[in-house]
């Protein structure tokens, strides 16, 4: 069976989506691409309402099995962090009201299940997704091939087996960006 997983890289200005399906045999072919903008000029209601009516138009025209959608780890700008959680806010919302579950990959997990490395830079994630989608040009910009990222890595990481979600921080199977992710969640539940 071909999972199909729509793969967002979530922003306010900018908000990468991409559909990829995915063959046993880990075989990714692109379906759709783009990026969903606002503008820093519009009220933030409204440019949340513009990127929600986007994700609901591909939801319903792509129908994914799941969503991977990018999850922040740490950044120093707050006012970027803010925008990126209410958008995928937003994101998460209409994956729910479908009953369409939601995956959260960090940027490191992304670059690492992608290029091999989690420290890549944007270039390589987007030399590699073209590569690996066969695809002639490089998808621009940068929020498109991330957005295509997630996915791939997504439907990757499902067939394995593997799930943040439900492996432990010690388990073997997870590369190191996720080994830490699930042992700062561990630690966040610990301190309440």
């Amino acid at each position: 069976m071909t999972l199909r997983v729509l793969g967002i890289d979530p922003g306010l200005t900018r908000c990468g989506i991409g559909v990829v399906d995915v063959e046993k045999n880990r075989r990714a072919t692109m379906v759709a691409v783009g990026v969903v903008g606002t503008s820093p000029e519009e009220t933030l209601d409204q440019r949340l309402l513009v990127i929600a009516l986007a994700i609901d138009d591909w939801l319903d025209r792509y129908e994914p099995h799941v969503l991977a959608v990018e999850r922040v780890f740490s950044q120093l700008n707050v006012s970027t962090v803010m925008g990126v959680a209410q958008a995928s806010g937003v994101v998460i919302a209409a994956a729910a009201r479908r009953g369409i579950p939601v995956a959260l990959h960090t940027p490191s997990e992304v670059k690492a299940a992608v290029t091999g490395s989690g420290s890549s830079n944007k270039e390589a994630v987007t030399k590699l997704v073209t590569k690996i989608l066969r695809l002639d040009a490089p998808p621009r910009p940068a929020d498109a091939a991330d957005a295509l990222a997630l996915a791939i890595t997504h439907a990757w990481r499902a067939g394995s087996g593997a799930s943040v979600a439900t492996t432990s921080p010690g388990s073997q199977s997870l590369t190191p960006a996720q080994r830490a992710w699930a042992e700062a969640e561990a630690k966040a539940r610990r301190a309440r």
